[in-house]
């Protein structure tokens, strides 16, 4: 899947691998490791709703600062999850559209 900048799932894998190696982090970057770091970023991201209510959770965008917030824990989330593909060898686009597939036979529409 590429966006009309070019921007693709496999360009922004590549681009996190070479940020890594270039810091040679890849020793650290274990399927655990990196399921452990995707958890912790999906927390902080969560950490952002937590007291609010459904309503102002639904206007958190609204403010530049918080909207700021969460698109940085998205990107760090979305990062770890690449990742984690990468070195598992987990086609991350195949892997949705299988499981939208196995999810409309087991819910299928009324």
């Amino acid at each position: 899947m590429t966006r009309d900048d070019g921007l693709d799932v496999a360009g922004l894998q590549r681009r996190l691998a070479e940020f890594a190696a270039a810091r040679d982090w890849q020793p650290y970057h274990t399927p655990k490791n990196l399921a452990v770091a995707l958890s912790v970023e999906a927390a902080e991201l969560v950490e952002i709703f937590q007291w609010l209510t459904p309503e102002q959770s639904a206007r958190v965008m609204e403010e530049e600062d918080t909207a700021h917030r969460v698109r940085d824990e998205v990107a760090d989330v979305l990062a770890y999850l690449l990742q984690f593909c990468e070195v598992l060898g987990i086609d991350v686009l195949q892997a949705l559209a299988d499981k939208i597939d196995r999810n409309e036979r087991r819910f299928p529409a009324q």
